[in-house]
């Protein structure tokens, strides 16, 4: 009979070794777990012990950080992920699926803001002639304070 494949993790390295392979500080660690970001159990002698598969998600969340992704979403996404279980490629390739969206969202209305930055911040202010944002008779100022035809 062949032994059944597992992705299954144990639980057995501390928070110290976790930190050092990740190249993250302890902290760092403790404040994923605190947000629901990263779990570990609890030894005999009640020290955190991590299985392996959290590098791999130690991973996913500083990529996702990089690219802009709040980390309550980063949360959520990796809670609809097996507990206990390194994610897999088919995991990231959901992940990073789901944020791509909202990645292509962000660099457009960046790219806008970059592009209309130097003349114009939205409300009509800096170049009542010119400016392709212009707000005649400030009625936006109806809808509320601030800059309000960059962000739509």
């Amino acid at each position: 009979m062949k032994p059944s494949v597992s992705n299954r993790v144990t639980p057995s390295l501390s928070v110290g070794e976790i930190a050092a392979r990740a190249g993250v500080a302890v902290s760092t660690l403790h404040f994923y777990e605190a947000k629901g970001l990263l779990w570990s159990v609890r030894s005999a002698g009640n020290q955190r012990r991590y299985g392996r598969g959290v590098l791999r998600t130690i991973a996913i969340i500083r990529v996702a950080q990089r690219a802009g992704i709040p980390l309550a979403t980063i949360a959520e996404r990796l809670a609809a992920l097996p507990r206990g279980e390194a994610p897999t490629r088919d995991d990231w390739e959901r992940l990073s699926t789901e944020w791509r969206a909202d990645l292509d969202d962000r660099i457009a209305r960046l790219s806008r803001l970059r592009d209309q930055m130097t003349s114009c911040i939205g409300c009509g202010c800096l170049s009542t002639t010119e400016c392709p944002l212009r707000n005649p008779e400030d009625k936006l100022a109806e809808t509320g304070p601030g800059p309000r035809l960059l962000d739509p």
